[in-house]
């Protein structure tokens, strides 16, 4: 059997989540690697970092797939003076891909939202705020439990569910919880959508101070932390390439890459 090569699992991931659909500051895709270049197996994680290198050397990996990119702006000099540049000096010394698959993936009805929404047992979901003219490609998604919960029992829901470590909430404006809006991330901007349609909750991450005072009594801010919102991307990426390249070696990073810790 011949050997996978980089652009073949590339193609898999674009046709999955296409780059046309990535956000104008983003930077998906193949981000150090020759497409010609034969892969053994590729290691998972949220994060590209450089211990997450180190570990795909360790294990004699040559490709890395995470979630968000190690490189957003231009790099103009590799002088190992930052954490970015470390790791793309490191991966690029042995001979290590690294690619990124992110809001592309977010915006896919069958990405991070999605993840998130089964997770919590949403039934109905929908895109909350679909891409002109797509209407089924989009940020964050929208849904409804079968039956209402209260609000502690819903916190106590989340808490398990999404694994997070401390949740930042408004005061609830329901004695219950039906339908949640919610978006992996950073959603603050989509906070708005969620008043329109209607939600009982908006649960995302990277709120500011002032930004929960927009909650305005109209629906409820559920802050569970970055990491928290988005942890869950790597097994989607296992289910997708496994199924297409069933032979293909795939690895789930050891690694916690989350840099907040709770006390």
């Amino acid at each position: 059997m011949s050997q996978v090569k980089i652009k073949e699992i590339c193609n898999v991931l674009e046709e999955w989540a296409p780059l046309k659909y990535q956000e104008g500051f983003d930077n998906s895709g193949l981000i150090v690697g020759d497409p010609e270049m034969e892969v053994n197996g590729a290691l998972l994680s949220l994060d590209c970092t450089e211990e997450f290198i180190q570990e795909a050397i360790d294990n004699d990996i040559n490709m890395v797939i995470a979630h968000h990119p190690i490189v957003f702006s231009g790099l103009k000099k590799f002088n190992g003076k930052n954490y970015v540049e470390r790791t793309v000096i490191k991966a690029i010394k042995h001979d290590i891909a690294i690619y990124a698959i992110h809001t592309n993936l977010d915006n896919m009805p069958h990405g991070v939202n999605l993840k998130i929404g089964e997770k919590l047992g949403l039934k109905n979901l929908t895109i909350l705020a679909p891409k002109s003219g797509e209407e089924n490609i989009g940020s964050g998604m929208i849904g409804e439990f079968r039956e209402e919960m209260s609000a502690e029992e819903f916190l106590g829901h989340v808490k398990m569910n999404l694994e997070t470590g401390a949740i930042r909430y408004t005061n609830f404006i329901k004695d219950s919880v039906k339908t949640v809006a919610f978006c992996g991330g950073s959603g603050s901007f989509l906070l708005d959508e969620g008043k329109r349609q209607k939600a009982d909750v908006f649960l995302s991450s990277d709120f500011k101070y002032h930004q929960f005072f927009d909650a305005e009594n109209d629906i409820t801010i559920v802050d569970i932390g970055h990491f928290e919102a988005e942890q869950f991307t790597k097994e989607l990426i296992y289910k997708e390439v496994s199924e297409k390249f069933p032979k293909f070696a795939l690895h789930f990073s050891g690694i916690n890459t989350n840099p907040v810790n709770y006390y």
